[in-house]
């Protein structure tokens, strides 16, 4: 028989949520890309630079490769092979543009915040927070569905655009890093600040669907709304009654834990045969 587990006596989420303590909210803040004559400069300077770091490491490589030191050779093509592969890189990144690259990555970025919460929290409700995100992304599913609205430059993705998934998956893991953030520090000036970094964070992640043509500004206001007002409903919904019944109910905690690990599963099969496949 599956032990109670232990509650810690932190602060819970209606305290959090009705106490006097509150977010200022922040102002948005415009993001402008690069110009095209400052990115080629940059790229220039860089040949330039990785080809003269390359060069270095050829005659310090030629110096040493007489036969009196083979492994000090060795090691220095090394070196020249990690140099290489860094000079592909930035050239990759820089002939795709920082924006391009980070909106690419970004729900990489997303899924490793979320599951780096999860596992510093592991315990109930962040087993709630994991069917919660699941929910979140059906409920947006169901809502482009209904609304049906098409994306900006349908010739980048032909499904619809409104609300944006990725605004809304965003904001619901926002909400559970800032609410998780305060339970463990209280509410302070280390975590009021950190908190606005998480959410200054997610909110250019968000602005870059816009930027790049993916979505409009309302779609992704309408998904970013969605995915706070969720994730707010849910992590009360957590305090109000799930959380007794958690405790009391070995069958609600078995039901619970069983449909998080399947969900797990699921998540990671999608990863493996959707984002593997775009990257």
């Amino acid at each position: 028989m599956m032990s109670t587990p232990a509650i810690l006596h932190k602060p819970t989420f209606k305290s959090l949520l009705f106490s006097p303590f509150k977010l200022n909210q922040a102002k948005p803040i415009s993001f402008h890309r690069f110009p095209a004559s400052k990115s080629d400069f940059f790229s220039s300077e860089n040949k330039a630079l990785s080809k003269n770091m390359t060069e270095l490491v050829r005659m310090s490589a030629f110096r040493g490769g007489n036969g009196t030191d083979s492994e000090e050779s060795t090691g220095l093509f090394q070196q020249e092979a990690v140099i290489d592969w860094l000079n592909e890189f930035q050239s990759g990144l820089l002939a795709d543009g920082l924006e391009a690259t980070l909106n690419r990555l970004s729900k990489w970025l997303v899924a490793a915040l979320f599951g780096a919460v999860i596992l510093w929290r592991h315990d109930a409700e962040a087993v709630w927070a994991v069917l919660g995100s699941i929910v979140n992304s059906i409920l947006s599913v169901i809502l482009k569905r209904i609304f049906n609205q098409e994306r900006p430059d349908s010739t980048l993705r032909s499904d619809p655009g409104m609300p944006s998934s990725h605004g809304q998956s965003i904001f619901f893991t926002l909400v559970f890093a800032i609410l998780s953030v305060v339970e463990w520090l209280g509410v302070n000036g280390f975590s009021l600040i950190l908190g606005a970094i998480i959410l200054a964070f997610g909110t250019y992640l968000t602005w870059l669907r816009v930027s790049q043509g993916l979505h409009t500004i309302s779609q992704v206001a309408a998904g970013g709304a969605v995915g706070f007002i969720f994730s707010i409903f849910w992590f009360w919904s957590w305090d109000a009654f799930v959380h007794e019944a958690f405790i009391s109910s070995l069958s609600v905690r078995i039901i619970v834990i069983m449909v998080a690990a399947a969900s797990c599963l699921g998540f990671l099969v999608y990863v493996i045969r959707y984002w593997f496949r775009d990257e």
